[in-house]
């Protein structure tokens, strides 16, 4: 009996110190869940609001770039300086417009948004804009109130920065230049080599060869002098007709024949100026782009600059050693000399870009965060690197478990600053414009080559009524093929991505179809 009652009371002792190791992990555990589960779902919340702050950063950036597109598309003068300022002008306007809008149901206005958005970047053909916030330095002396009251000294204000060129110093012993660079093989060289004070600029082209008789051959290809006259269609802004006029392109203006009278026109504004000097109706553009690429070339090769190196740049000492005018394969993605042009362009980017983000902490209103240039991907700056982009940056916004620091890159394919190898389209004697390498051209079916711009809509605004009249300045139709379903893209892919090397095996069979598209691919208007 004693044994049992000794039992039982050592069962209920360790019933009980069970139940109150049941109490202490509910005490101890129920609190850490509790914790563990508010903060998933404050990171789920987080997580979430990044995200849509991402895509409300991401359309904003693709709205400002589509003004500046369309914008851009309609004008006849928007390689002109101020023109150009006009359309960035317009569209960072456009950006702060749809964030604010995009932003507004979370509670932030355009006026507290600015002080987020550190900076915008433009990255142009030759060099890039950034718009971001600095102080006004002039002095009443220097800028007296009768001139514009409304600048004060000392003011922050947000505007564009000078124009930044894509450029690199090089100095050595018979050598001290700078070299700018652009978003394809257009060069400019300015400073003294070999003794001597120089200033020269001209694309860079492997393989061309300029014959005894004045013919001119790209990798084999005879280039036509006289390639015809540039035609596109039009709207009359006085009439409203829409007819298909010859134009060439002077300094940055579209000039328009008009035959009936013999004379020129341009527009502006969506007023047709008359009157204009003569000029030669047949373009020879592609010929004398070649020729002259020869040449430059040529002069390169007689000069200490064809030994010239990297390392020898002043600034980017991690630039990869090579000759910075290597023309072997020149035109190839990975060449040499496409290798070095996008890493001054990156450096020139990433250092001035740096330094306008960091310098912003001296210009926020109070806000309590460390503004500075993220790290962007590789991938990220190849789209950068190959044609005329928008960068956005908007930093600081608190989004619960952490600041939000985002960014957004979107580029501008259908421009008129950037012909690249994926600009041009071959229209056909069906009246349909193919992708260059598409299965469907032949010998017999090419007309001719083509930029992708010139199959976007226009617009004019007829200034008499006020309405908006729409055209097309090439009315042809796109191949379901090769353009809407981009079938033809496997082609490409079977020569190593490489558009030149895929002309090279149909160059035997397709010769128009090749020589249609070289001469589009280097077409220009002076």
């Amino acid at each position: 009996m004693c044994i049992l009652q000794a039992f039982n009371k050592y069962k209920g002792n360790e019933f009980m110190k069970i139940q109150n190791l049941a109490v202490i992990f509910i005490i101890i555990i129920l609190p850490i869940s509790m914790l563990l589960n508010a903060y998933t779902k404050n990171q789920m919340r987080t997580l979430n609001l990044q995200m849509s702050y991402d895509i409300k950063l991401n359309n904003s950036t693709y709205d400002a770039l589509k003004a500046f597109q369309l914008n851009t598309i309609n004008s006849s003068t928007s390689d002109l300086a101020n023109s150009k300022l006009r359309d960035i002008e317009a569209s960072v306007n456009t950006f702060f417009n749809s964030i604010s809008t995009n932003f507004n149901m979370v509670g932030y206005n355009q006026n507290v948004l600015r002080d987020y958005v550190p900076a915008l970047v433009y990255t142009m053909y030759d060099g890039f804009y950034i718009y971001s916030s600095y102080r006004n330095t002039l002095t009443n002396v220097n800028y007296p109130e009768e001139i514009d009251p409304s600048y004060i000294n000392n003011e922050r204000l947000s505007g564009l920065k000078p124009y930044i060129y894509y450029s690199s110093r090089y100095v050595n012993s018979n050598v001290d230049v700078v070299i700018s660079y652009s978003l394809d093989n257009y060069v400019t060289i300015q400073g003294i080599v070999d003794g001597k004070t120089i200033y020269k600029d001209g694309y860079l082209l492997d393989e061309v060869e300029i014959r005894s008789n004045g013919d001119v051959y790209y990798r084999g290809i005879k280039i036509d002098k006289n390639e015809g006259e540039l035609k596109e269609v039009l709207i009359d802004p006085d009439t409203g007709n829409m007819g298909l006029y010859t134009y060439t392109k002077v300094n940055g203006v579209k000039y328009y024949y008009e035959s009936s009278n013999n004379s020129w026109f341009y527009i502006m504004n969506g007023v047709k100026h008359g009157g204009q000097p003569q000029f030669d109706r047949n373009n020879n553009s592609a010929y004398f782009y070649y020729k002259e690429a020869a040449e430059f070339k040529s002069w390169i090769n007689s000069t200490s600059l064809q030994n010239l190196r990297t390392t020898s740049a002043v600034d980017g000492n991690n630039f990869v050693n090579n000759r910075v005018f290597d023309f072997t394969s020149l035109e190839e993605p990975d060449s040499n000399f496409n290798q070095h042009r996008l890493e001054v362009i990156r450096y020139s980017i990433e250092k001035n870009l740096s330094i306008a983000i960091a310098n912003y902490n001296n210009y926020a209103n109070g806000i309590k965060t460390d503004f500075q240039m993220p790290r962007l991907r590789e991938d990220e700056w190849e789209k950068i690197l190959n044609n005329v982009s928008i960068i956005s940056f908007l930093q600081g916004l608190n989004i619960g478990g952490k600041v939000y620091n985002g960014y957004s890159i979107i580029n501008n394919n259908k421009n008129e600053e950037v012909v690249n190898e994926d600009s041009i389209y071959m229209i056909t004697n069906d009246n349909q414009y193919h992708n260059a390498i598409s299965s469907e051209l032949t010998n017999s079916n090419i007309v001719t080559g083509a930029l992708n711009t010139d199959f976007e809509r226009k617009s004019m605004i007829d200034v008499n009524t006020g309405t908006i009249m729409y055209y097309y300045p090439r009315p042809a139709l796109a191949s379901y093929t090769s353009v809407i379903s981009q079938s033809s893209e496997v082609v490409k892919n079977n020569h190593d991505n490489n558009i030149y090397k895929y002309m090279e095996s149909i160059k035997s069979s397709k010769e128009s179809v090749v020589k249609a598209y070289f001469i589009a691919l280097r077409k220009r208007e002076i």
